[in-house]
């Protein structure tokens, strides 16, 4: 079912149980608008991070634990793997081309048991991409506005990487 559109992009719910939809501003200046769609989950947007980018540019979205994680979008595996999150966390990541907007690239984070390969098809809604969502290891902002005991969330952001990201923050010690 569908949570949100970016231009030609439609965004769908990453798992079969969604508790909400938590926007807020993404990391990278090339993270474009998400609009919500009716009939999606129950969505707010979280307080300000103290970027300059769109409050509506990343979604964090809460899951039920254990679910398996769907593809946000139809497309092609550009890249996936590991990447070190908050300078000395592991994470999870895969990163999609749009087939309704190629060149753009859907991001998705906070996942374990990466069950894709470059280069592979997915289709919206039902191809795996992962086993479950992370559970991160220190509390969400997104969980201020979720029931307790706070589900894990998935992070999706549409980017078009054309859009020169700047560097932000003090960076890793």
């Amino acid at each position: 079912m569908p949570y949100g559109v970016v231009g030609p992009v439609t965004l769908h719910h990453p798992a079969d149980r969604v508790e909400a939809i938590g926007f807020h501003q993404s990391g990278h200046d090339g993270a474009q608008s998400q609009a919500v769609v009716p009939g999606s989950a129950r969505w707010f947007v979280q307080e300000d991070r103290e970027r300059d980018t769109d409050p509506q540019g990343a979604a964090d979205i809460v899951v039920e634990p254990d679910r398996e994680i769907r593809s946000p979008v139809t497309g092609t595996v550009l890249r996936g793997g590991t990447y070190t999150l908050y300078c000395d966390k592991v994470d999870q990541y895969v990163v999609i081309e749009p087939d309704a907007r190629p060149g753009w690239e859907v991001k998705v984070l906070h996942i374990e048991g990466l069950a894709l390969t470059k280069g592979q098809r997915v289709e919206a809604g039902v191809t795996r991409l992962a086993a479950r969502s992370r559970v991160l290891p220190f509390p969400s902002s997104v969980n201020d506005h979720t029931a307790v005991p706070a589900w894990p969330h998935v992070h999706i952001e549409v980017v078009d990487p054309s859009v020169q990201d700047r560097p932000t923050g003090p960076g890793c010690p």
